[in-house]
């Protein structure tokens, strides 16, 4: 033991001389590992610097350059999730989402959950303490301090299960926090502009709203808060546990250069090899939520068409749709589980078997080259330490191994987590991309931006060009029009009529509607009069041109199909009223009631059992009811202008007659779309559309015009008479062994 002290400087000496081999080695690797990044950095600055001082040969080749640019776009657009720094600058931009400001409930969540993380990270170092002392007492047979040391263990038992349960809680409370911050924002933007309209309708980007509303916020809200905990509590684990081998080791005066070495290559060898081997989970995860949001659209959209399809018999049709679409699914769920199942058996391989044995290696090194004491003991320790029996050397070594072979595995395993947690932030670069881009897209529609699937795939063409009916405008639809809010009128001025898709459907409109007017709009099918209602209320944008027009509170649109929301009698009659913005109004249950009496429907109190019946109103209510219900929610707002699209195709003549004279009584100007005669004298001008492009606005003199109907019924009636009898003329003519023409004498 003696020669063994007088050794002891030389053994210094080593190590140190192994510290600093270990250091040339490590800033070699860092070397040969960054020095690839720096010359490609090199290399585009000095690109860079070439493209700047060739600027008028990048003038020559502007076309060039535009290609590649849309080369660029096509490619950033293809790009899937991974991490990256899109990654980061999404997340940072969620992140500031979520915590808002710095004293928030989130921050408060997120430190209490940090103190708990701490808290669990020296209550595993105590145990592992605590273990290595049960095993010293068992070796030593000392029973008494045995129960006292497993007492301990039991009480220390408590306050560890209650902090294992709290970090799983609070980890909950965090992710349900996260949802609630990105709802309320996704719903802030969702339903301001008319976004949730215009997202579907005017934009191709986002095929399921809905999927993207629901689904990508939960899944992006629990995948923050778990990782979290995933990577603050290993990364912590790791720091203390090493600090506390370390100073253990050193305590008992042994080696650690080579433990060091083996657990810095394990980890450095573990991480490359997971990494290469690592499927995109990013990618795969993010069309995975894709197809399931395409399953669940395909079943939202049996349901809300069940009455058609029933009619039709189309369930086979229906049901293979249905079938392809969760095969989709099943495959993608089908390959990511057989890429994970490679993985995770390398992933378990290295960090299971390898990591065990060279922990073991770890271990015994230490061990087997302790002293007993350290440098910095005082003689009489040290001296102590030599003359230490071997009954006692045992169990001190036994204790060492326990306690050493626990922490180790509890290094071990928070390693692992962080490596394997590679894993888990490549999908939630997935959930990222899809929340983010949901955002993005709110936040285009809402200032106007609108692009279309075709976007994608080319550049505009005819840009400049004179729009004309017919033609289809690619690309970007630019909004060059403008609306100008007025008091009373409306007024179009070489206002072209385009739909979402780029059709045009009318090239140039120019009509004016003043006070005390009721224009009758009529046309084909597709010829623009349903599209001219979407401009007027807001819903399409105004691509050229000029619109003068009230604010939009003051039209009222009623479609062919009146929505009925969810809720009671009175809420169908004032919609999208609330029943404190009624009273507001100065408007009482008996006010509603004389609504009901003129639209023909106060029977409905009595059947239906009150205003304050709840009902499934979209399928209680007849067709022709419900329409009349539309008419009498405009009675209840009383707009300016009531914009009707075959609002009362479904009422009888009588009833509609009796409603648009009462809809005129009541000031209330009409812009009509409907092909019944009967309602011609209830208006004053006619705009009518040829289905070509062109449009003709005129007075319309309802009793001239309907006898100029009759007579054209009447004539259309005996031409198409002339046919068939030419035809039975031809066959007489055959039977008598005639030709036609000749007369018989």
């Amino acid at each position: 033991m003696q020669l063994t002290y007088q050794k002891l400087p030389a053994q210094l000496r080593r190590s140190s001389k192994l510290r600093k081999l270990m250091a040339v080695l490590v800033t070699a690797y860092a070397i040969k590992r960054f020095s690839p990044y720096v010359w490609r950095r090199i290399q585009r600055s000095a690109a860079g610097k070439q493209l700047g001082g060739s600027s008028g040969v990048v003038s020559t080749s502007s076309s060039s350059c535009v290609d590649n640019n849309g080369e660029n776009k096509k490619r950033k657009n293809n790009r899937s999730p991974s991490v990256n720094r899109d990654f980061i600058l999404r997340l940072t931009h969620l992140l500031k989402l979520l915590f808002p400001r710095l004293l928030c409930p989130e921050i408060g969540l997120l430190v209490l959950h940090s103190i708990t993380l701490i808290s669990r990270t020296f209550l595993s170092i105590y145990v592992a303490g605590l273990d290595g002392v049960i095993v010293k007492c068992i070796v030593q047979k000392d029973p008494q301090a045995f129960v006292l040391q497993l007492a301990k263990w039991l009480l220390v038992a408590v306050p560890a299960t209650f902090i294992n349960s709290a970090i799983r809680f609070l980890e909950g409370q965090l992710s349900l926090r996260f949802r609630g911050r990105l709802v309320d924002h996704a719903y802030q933007l969702y339903f301001t502009n008319q976004t949730y309209y215009r997202v579907s309708n005017m934009d191709g980007r986002l095929s399921n709203p809905d999927q993207s509303l629901t689904e990508d916020i939960v899944m992006f809200s629990a995948s923050v808060a778990h990782l979290y905990s995933n990577l603050t509590k290993p990364i912590l684990d790791v720091v203390v546990t090493c600090y506390t081998l370390f100073r253990t080791a050193h305590s008992k005066g042994a080696n650690t250069t080579w433990p060091s070495v083996i657990a810095g290559l394990l980890v450095v060898v573990t991480a490359k090899v997971l990494r290469s081997c690592s499927p995109r989970f990013g990618k795969l995860v993010a069309e995975e939520a894709k197809r399931k949001g395409d399953l669940r659209y395909m079943h939202s959209r049996i349901i809300a068409n069940s009455e058609e399809i029933a009619f039709y018999g189309g369930h086979k049709v229906e049901m293979a749709q249905l079938q392809r679409s969760y095969r989709s699914l099943s495959s993608q769920i089908h390959h990511i589980l057989l890429k994970r199942l490679w993985y995770i058996m390398l992933e378990q391989f290295l960090m299971k078997y390898v990591w065990s044995a060279s922990g073991l290696v770890m271990v015994a090194v230490p061990i087997i080259t302790a002293t007993g004491y350290s440098q910095y003991d005082s003689e009489e320790v040290k001296q102590a330490a030599i003359l230490m029996k071997e009954e006692e050397l045992v169990s001190e070594r036994t204790q060492a191994f326990t306690m050493a072979r626990n922490l180790l595995n509890a290094a071990a395993d928070a390693v692992e987590r962080i490596m394997s947690s590679y894993k888990e932030v490549t999908e939630l670069a997935g959930y990222t991309s899809r929340v983010s881009e949901m955002l993005g897209v709110f936040e285009d529609v809402n200032k106007g931006i609108y692009r279309r699937s075709a976007d994608q795939e080319g550049e505009s063409t005819g840009r400049g060009g004179v729009i004309q009916h017919g033609q289809r405008v690619s690309g970007p639809l630019e909004i060059k029009g403008r609306v100008i809010s007025v008091e009373t009128g409306i007024r179009c001025e070489n206002l072209p009529i385009i739909t979402p898709t780029g059709d045009v459907v009318v090239s140039s409109l120019n009509i004016q509607v003043d006070d005390g007017m009721n224009v009758l709009i009529t046309g084909p099918n597709g010829c623009g009069k349903s599209s001219l209602f979407r401009i007027l209320s807001g819903l399409w944008p105004v691509y050229g041109g000029v619109l003068y027009r009230p604010e939009p509170e003051h039209m009222f649109y009623i479609p062919q199909r009146p929505y009925m929301s969810e809720g009671t009698l009175r809420d169908q009659v004032i919609y999208p009223d609330s029943v404190e913005e009624m009273f507001q109004r100065g408007v009482s249950d008996s006010d509603l009631e004389q609504i009901l009496r003129t639209v023909h429907l106060v029977y409905i109190l009595d059947r239906e059992g009150g205003w304050d019946s709840v009902s499934d109103w979209k399928d209680v209510l007849s067709g022709g009811e419900k329409q009349r219900m539309g008419m009498a929610r405009m009675f209840y707002h009383r707009p300016r202008y009531a914009l009707l699209d075959e609002c009362t195709s479904a009422v009888s003549i009588d009833v509609e007659g009796n409603i648009f004279q009462a809809a005129k009584d009541a000031g209330i100007a009409l812009l009509s779309i409907t092909h019944r005669p009967s309602l011609w004298k209830y208006h004053s001008h006619l705009l009518q559309f040829d289905g070509e492009g062109g449009w003709r606005f005129e007075p319309l003199d309802a009793s001239t015009r309907l006898s100029l109907q009759e007579e054209k019924l009447r004539l259309e009636n005996q031409l198409s008479g002339i046919p068939r009898m030419q035809q039975r003329l031809a066959e007489l003519c055959l039977l008598l062994g005639e030709r036609e023409g000749e007369d018989t004498e």
